[in-house]
């Protein structure tokens, strides 16, 4: 398990952009498939985007070419650039460790999108 803490959430207007962090504890992170997930108010969490130990990328279809997700192994970090983003893009983001079989969650962090 890792403890995993998300900053970089808030309020901004359509087409804006915002940058999620998270850091995560322990000394094997470089090993993790890290991932950014969403959820909608009574929506299912979904995934947005993932990055390998390797640094190979997935993204969503919904999320292609307008985020980006990157890893700071150094730093034990994991970032989610949003750009361009629409009202249908708020909902909580979520920070995601696996190293199978163990999974772990950060507490998410608000992300809306309004005018």
């Amino acid at each position: 398990q890792v403890d995993l803490v998300e900053s970089g959430g808030g309020l901004v207007q359509p087409g804006g952009s915002l940058r999620l962090s998270c850091v995560a504890s322990g000394s094997i992170f470089s090993l993790y498939l890290m991932g950014w997930y969403r959820q909608a108010p009574g929506a299912q969490r979904e995934l947005d985007a993932r990055i390998t130990s390797g640094g190979g990328t997935h993204y969503a279809d919904s999320v292609k070419g307008r985020f980006t997700i990157s890893r700071d192994n150094a730093k034990t970090t994991v970032s989610l650039q949003m750009n361009s983003l629409k009202p249908e893009d708020t909902a909580v983001y979520y920070c995601n460790a696996f190293l199978p079989p163990n999974a772990s969650w950060g507490q998410g962090t608000q992300v809306t999108v309004s005018s």
